[in-house]
């Protein structure tokens, strides 16, 4: 049986475990979540109480949080792009780079589009203003850090860019990064241009009515 993958797919973290599938070509079902599918739903309720995707399910094996679901893959599912290096140190660099893009891009992202969500016009305005000072800070980092590296930990793509590609991609749309930031302008680019997260936006493409800040037209 195929490993499933359960998310939906304008989900941020739901397309990191995507990337990582596509990149190796990792044969795998994709039971999306949603009103249209309830046996999918009650499955991964099921498995997963908490209520958070994606969830894969391979054999016995219910496997949580994206970064956990590429480690596991590499393991289990090993495929011809090595996501988390052999060598110890770098792994921990790649690692560290995840958990950058997760805690300090993509978690501002969401505190903004949570403040949207909540329909109240304060929460709205102090949330996006809250992302945006930190999301500023965290731009400025990661450019100076990209100055020299065609992908986040160097010339290699790893797990740390299966979670750059989503972060970045909805950050820029909740707080564009300025034209101060060359560096990381031209790699959410690359990125953009990568054939595995190209796949996942195009699968996206038709949820961007979802968004709750207003989608832009581009990308």
């Amino acid at each position: 049986m195929l490993p499933a993958l359960y998310g939906h797919p304008f989900s941020s973290y739901t397309q990191k475990a995507l990337i990582a599938l596509y990149e190796n070509g990792t044969p795998f079902e994709f039971r999306s979540l949603g009103p249209e599918t309830p046996r999918h739903a009650r499955d991964w309720l099921e498995r997963w109480p908490l209520r958070k995707f994606p969830l894969l399910v391979d054999g016995d094996r219910n496997i949580v949080e994206s970064s956990i679901i590429i480690e596991y893959l590499q393991l289990a599912h090993p495929g011809p792009v090595r996501l988390i290096p052999d060598d110890p140190m770098a792994a921990l660099d790649v690692r560290f780079l995840d958990r950058y893009f997760d805690l300090h891009v993509m978690f501002w992202m969401q505190h903004a589009v949570n403040g949207a969500l909540s329909g109240d016009p304060a929460r709205r305005e102090e949330g996006m203003a809250q992302a945006a000072e930190r999301l500023e800070l965290a731009y400025a980092w990661i450019d100076a850090q990209l100055a020299t590296r065609t992908w986040a930990a160097g010339e290699d793509f790893t797990l740390a860019d299966c979670a750059a590609a989503p972060s970045l991609f909805y950050a820029d749309w909740t707080y564009p990064i300025a034209h101060a930031y060359p560096h990381l302008r031209a790699y959410r680019a690359r990125l953009l241009a990568r054939p595995s997260f190209a796949r996942v936006v195009d699968e996206a493409r038709p949820y961007r009515p979802l968004f709750p800040l207003g989608a832009p037209d581009r990308d």
